[in-house]
């Protein structure tokens, strides 16, 4: 182990965990590395590579505008652009991180932009199926102005047994949490509200 260098922001990570199932980070990504992703985001949706989110995966795929009401664009890892070259790089570097330390057996990854346009929601849910476990870890990377207010709505609450836990989805901010053990929503939105979703998953069975 004398070669292997511990990184104090994953280690924080990976203490929030296992302490409470979910961790806030406000700089994973740098600034410029955010407002990257934030325009690469506004550029497929002015390019109409968006699509109404659905419910379940793909053996089970409904819209329920009364559940969720966010668009989204799947993120091509093999025909990324620079910013999304660079996301899926620091991304894959905190799985490698965490295979090593923790021993998740994480093999695979996916990530879509989200796109709640004023007045939209997710109700409360777990980030798993019935008939796929894989999903481990959730991870949310939020776009949206540096000037978001409480006011504008869109907080992510995740749920546990005795409370509430309501995060402003601001500029740069990263959520990590287990993806089936906590639920979670996210509230009405007033603004326009960007991020970036996704799951580490396990080997397939």
């Amino acid at each position: 182990m004398s070669d292997f260098n511990l990184n104090p922001k994953y280690e924080k990570i990976i203490d929030d965990l296992l302490n409470q199932q979910f961790s806030i980070v406000d700089d994973f990504f740098s600034e410029t590395e955010t407002t990257s992703l934030r325009d690469s985001l506004l550029s497929k949706h002015q390019e109409d590579e968006f699509k109404k989110a659905a419910i379940g995966n793909q053996f089970n795929e409904q819209i329920i505008k009364s559940i969720r009401g966010d668009f989204i664009s799947w993120i091509d890892e093999n025909n990324a652009n620079e910013a999304e070259s660079l996301f899926f790089g620091k991304v894959e570097d905190f799985v490698q991180y965490m295979n090593r330390t923790c021993f998740l057996g994480i093999q695979d990854k996916e990530f879509h932009y989200a796109l709640y346009p004023e007045g939209t929601f997710y109700k409360k849910h777990l980030d798993t199926f019935q008939n796929d476990s894989r999903r481990k870890l959730s991870i949310v990377c939020y776009l949206n102005e540096e000037d978001w207010k409480e006011e504008f709505g869109g907080e992510l609450v995740i749920y546990k047994e005795n409370e509430e836990i309501a995060i402003l989805p601001m500029k740069g901010r990263v959520v990590v949490f287990e993806s089936q053990v906590l639920e979670h929503e996210v509230k009405p939105v007033k603004k326009e509200r960007l991020s970036i979703t996704g799951w580490l998953k396990t080997r397939k069975v």
